[in-house]
Parts: C-alpha cells; sequence; structure tokens
C-alpha cells in the first residue's frame, strides 16, 4: 500500500481541529462597500476624503470636511453563482438589501490659520458579506473522500479500538482520534481488511462515481468607526479611527457520493471458528453524504491612521496604515452523515445502511483569538480643471501574516496553523482608479475599475500541496482574482445631495472538494474540484445632508 503525506495538523487533537487557515482568510477579506459614490469611483478615495465610508479606507479624509455631514447608503444586490465542472453546470441565483453605510460627521471651525477645523464623526460600514448559496457536480472522480480519510487515519497511526464504540469507550469523549475520522469508520466510509490496521476507503480499481456538493451561506462583517481629525493650514489633512468590528457566518454544506464497483465492507461467516468477520470486496454500490453545520460570531478591534497632503490645488496625496482587527470568536459546529451501502453476489443481496453523527448528535463549540493581516494604502489624485477629478490608490494586504491563538493569547497549540497560513497565502495587492466629472454645479458623472490579485498561493490552487481543513467541512476555496467595474451619477442642491451607483463585481474561485492525497513515491490523487463563478450586480443609493 502507498504511504500517504498528510498535513501535519491531523496530528493535533480533535479540539483545536475546528478551523483552519481557510477560516482566517475568510473572516480577513473586505469588499469594496460604501456610499454610492465612493463606489461607483471603485474606492479610489484614498487621497481624497470628504465622504462618510471613505474614511474607513483613510481616515485622514475626515480632515477635508468643512462642515457637517450626515448620510445613508443603501445597496439592492442581484448576485449569481455558477459551477461548472467538466461534464455539468449549475447556477443559482440570490437577491438581498443591505445598509451598506450610515454616519455622522461633525466639524468644528477654529479661529486658527494653522489649525481651522477638528472633526470627528461616527461612521457604520458593511465590509463583507457572506451570503452566497451555490451547487455543483463533479462527474468520473478519480478518488473518493473515503480515500482521503483513511489516509488521515493511516498517517495519524489510528486502529479500530480508537474509532470503535465500546462498552465504556466513548472514542468523541475518551479518545484523542479526530471526529471525522470517528464518524468516518463508524459511516462504514473507512474499513480495515483481514486484521490489518491500514484502513481503506471505497475507492478502488475499477471503481466509478460522482460527486453532488451544495454550500449555503449567509452573515457578514459590521465596522462601527469612531473617528477624530482634522488639518494642518489647509494642507496636511490628517485623522485617525478606532474601530469595532461585529462577525456572524453560518454557513451549511452538502457533499455526496456516489460509487459503483466500491469496495464496501461485507459480514462473512468463517466455517473454522464460526464467527462473521467484515470483508472489502468491490462490486458493491456506495451512497453517502455529509452534512456540516457551523456558525461562528465575535467581536474585534482595530486602529487606522492616515494623512492626506495637498502640495498644490491640483494635486492630493494620500497614505494610510490600518493595524490587524483583533477578534475574539466563538465556533458552534456540527456534522452527521447518511450512508447506503449494497452489494450483490450470486446468492444474495447484501444492504448496509444508517447514520451517524458527531459528539452523540449535540452541538458543540470552542473559542479562539484571530489577527487579521496589516493594511497599507497609498493614493493620489489629480483636480482637472476645476471639474475633473482623476484618481488612484494601492492598498497591500498580508494575508500571510494572519494568526490563531486561544483566549489566554498563546498560539502554542495554533502553530501548525499558522503555518498553513504562511504555506497557502501570499499578499494581495489592490488596484484602484476613479474618475469624476461635473458637468454642471449641481449634476456629476463618474466611474472606476478596480483590480484584487489572488491571496492563494499557486501550489494549492494547483494541487501541489497536501492541505489542512477542520475536516467539517473539508472542502475549501482558492480564490483567483477579483474585478470590479463601476459607473455613478451625482446630485447636489445646496446642503441636500444625492448619489446612485452601479457596481459589477466578478469573483471567480476553484471548489475543492478535500485535499489531494499526496503519497511518498510522488503521485497523487487531486482533488474533486469545479469552478466558482461568482458575479454580483449592485445598485447603490445614497441620501445625504450636509449643514
Amino acid at each position: 500500500m502507498r504511504k500517504y503525506i498528510i498535513s501535519l495538523m491531523l496530528l493535533l487533537p480533535a479540539a483545536v481541529m475546528a478551523q483552519s487557515a481557510f477560516d482566517l482568510y475568510q473572516y480577513s477579506r473586505l469588499e469594496m462597500r460604501g456610499t454610492a459614490r465612493y463606489m461607483s469611483m471603485a474606492g479610489a478615495f484614498g487621497a481624497l476624503g470628504g465622504d462618510l465610508s471613505a474614511i474607513n479606507s483613510n481616515p485622514g479624509g475626515i480632515g477635508i470636511y468643512r462642515s457637517s455631514d450626515i448620510g445613508v447608503t443603501l445597496d439592492f444586490n442581484i448576485g449569481n453563482s455558477t459551477v461548472e465542472s467538466a461534464t455539468s453546470k449549475f447556477s443559482t441565483d440570490r437577491f438581498k438589501f443591505y445598509c451598506n453605510n450610515a454616519g455622522y460627521v461633525g466639524a468644528l471651525r477654529l479661529d486658527s490659520e494653522i489649525m481651522p477645523n477638528i472633526n470627528w464623526g461616527f461612521t457604520y460600514n458593511r465590509s463583507a458579506s457572506f451570503n452566497r448559496h451555490y451547487r455543483g457536480k463533479i462527474d468520473n472522480l478519480n478518488t473518493s473522500f473515503s480515500n482521503y480519510m483513511a489516509g488521515v487515519a493511516v498517517s495519524n497511526g489510528r486502529t479500530d479500538e480508537d474509532l470503535a464504540y465500546g462498552d465504556y469507550y466513548n472514542p468523541y469523549l475518551d479518545g484523542d482520534a479526530g471526529w471525522m475520522e470517528i464518524l468516518a469508520y463508524n459511516s462504514y466510509m473507512i474499513n480495515t481488511f483481514n486484521g490489518d490496521d491500514d484502513f481503506r476507503g471505497l475507492f478502488g480499481d475499477g471503481t466509478s462515481g460522482c460527486a453532488i456538493f451544495e454550500t449555503i451561506e449567509s452573515g457578514g462583517i459590521d465596522d462601527f468607526t469612531f473617528n477624530l481629525g482634522g488639518n494642518v493650514a489647509n494642507t496636511l489633512y490628517w485623522g485617525m479611527s478606532l474601530g469595532i468590528s461585529s462577525i456572524e457566518h453560518n454557513i451549511d454544506t452538502y457533499y455526496r457520493e456516489n460509487l459503483q464497483n466500491a469496495y464496501v465492507a461485507i459480514p462473512v461467516y468463517d466455517e473454522v471458528t464460526g464467527e462473521t468477520v467484515e470483508e472489502l470486496r468491490s462490486g458493491g454500490s456506495a451512497d453517502y453524504d455529509i452534512h456540516n453545520y457551523s456558525r461562528t460570531t465575535g467581536t474585534g478591534v482595530n486602529f487606522k491612521l492616515g494623512l492626506i497632503f495637498k502640495p498644490i490645488n491640483e494635486l492630493r496625496l494620500g497614505f494610510a496604515f490600518h493595524t490587524p482587527t483583533f477578534y475574539s470568536l466563538k465556533n458552534e459546529y456540527y456534522t452527521d452523515t447518511q450512508f447506503d451501502y449494497v452489494y450483490k453476489d450470486d446468492k444474495s443481496e447484501l444492504i448496509n445502511s444508517g447514520y451517524d453523527f458527531i459528539n452523540d448528535g449535540y452541538v458543540d463549540e470552542f473559542t479562539y483569538n484571530m489577527r487579521t493581516p496589516w493594511r497599507f494604502v497609498a493614493s493620489a489624485a489629480a483636480v482637472i480643471g476645476g471639474r475633473g477629478i482623476l484618481s488612484f490608490d494601492y492598498e497591500y494586504v498580508g494575508y500571510q501574516t494572519m494568526s490563531a491563538s486561544d483566549d489566554y493569547g498563546s498560539a502554542d497549540a495554533f502553530v501548525g496553523l499558522n503555518n498553513d497560513v504562511k504555506t497557502y497565502y501570499r499578499p494581495s495587492h489592490i488596484f484602484k482608479v476613479g474618475a469624476e466629472y461635473r458637468v454642471t454645479n449641481n449634476f456629476s458623472v463618474r466611474a472606476g475599475y478596480s483590480y484584487q490579485t489572488s491571496a492563494s498561493v499557486d501550489r494549492v490552487r494547483n494541487d501541489m500541496l497536501p492541505v489542512y481543513t477542520t475536516l467539517m467541512p473539508a472542502s475549501y476555496e482558492t480564490e483567483n482574482n477579483t474585478q470590479h467595474i463601476t459607473v455613478g451619477l451625482g446630485y447636489k442642491y445646496k446642503q441636500f445631495y444625492t448619489d446612485l451607483a452601479f457596481v459589477h463585481r466578478d469573483r471567480q474561485s476553484d471548489y475543492h472538494a478535500f485535499s489531494p492525497v499526496i503519497y511518498t513515491d510522488g503521485s497523487r490523487d487531486l482533488s474533486p474540484s469545479a469552478r466558482i463563478n461568482n458575479y454580483d450586480n449592485q445598485i447603490v443609493w445614497t441620501l445625504g445632508f450636509r449643514f
């Protein structure tokens, strides 16, 4: 039997196997959301300021204000997720309505040429939405989730006694095996053969089959920021903000395999010993599904500092840095399986069917801390002819610096996970360009474009590395590049203003059912995978008043 190479993270106790590098990335990835003016210029506002959501990108933008501002932004989102594999294509639509942004800025004018203004404010911003639904099918499997779990059990040195229930032994409570290993064993996905403790999956020579999967997500990240800033001689604008972030993420995943000519466990009567033992035989069919439920909630805190420098009226330069958000999170999770195995021979048809679940059917929970990446923003904007604006933003996000720790701040139990972050992720670069032209004193037109590079390293995207996930679910996504195309209109009359934006987002990712199985001889079983095309069209409307 070929020897497996399995991530060392799988050797950790089950209690710390409920989060992975992919979870940390999920809660660190922010979206382009804000006011209609901000979004219509693709968020290229770091050197402009004077906008209720732009100050979340560069707090120095609050120093631009000369009067108070109050506003609210609504967002109608029409989304589509299309899953494509070699032989199938499935599409799902979604419609959501959000409050993207709301805030207030108060301006205090000082009788000083050195410090003309001191401004403060409070803003709410939805930084990310997790609402998504996709499903797909993968035909012509080349391996099975059961084979992957067999590799996990073998690499961890498990035996039947570790995973099976005994008279006074509950493997979930009394042992150190991973919960998905126990669940796979008691659902007959993995089996031993003739007393040999090497576990084997259902997929072997001559086996064929397909996989069906579905994911339903909801929730998001909401930011509440307290802002303070001002300007120095109408040349240097400064600002700082203290942010409180709130996360809620609900996810249900379903994964099902239907295998033909599978290697199923059947009871065989031994006439010599008079005992019935289990043997693995090909020629069976296996139909099993795994359902995972997870809910993550928590809060975090961050700090931002920004500057805008205006050497001449036609040019502005912006700089900002964002500290990591330091989160305290709670995760609740549950997994169950249903299975149906059939074997036919010349004499009879044998059926083994049922269901199983982790932790005796109870929803379990654990708490942990995580740190998101540092972010740095550099911007430049030009004012052209008194009516036009052309602006550029560059943002650096160091995803490889994400990390997790326990409730006391110790990372000792998370060394493998934090190493996985460095292995799976790299910095992401975001480029934004936006333009605005004031057609009349009251009416403006706007457009923009943004491009974000993938944070997933190529070796993970191309199945070149064994990948650790929570195993609940075992699936993971590797994202490709993301782009936004934006247009918008603006109207103001005296102190009143309203803006409208249309935003198209194109984000592609690759779904992997589970880690590739890599062997010491260099061969590998590629992860069953499919391409996910996520398209979002947003209609964003802002209504505000300056006084």
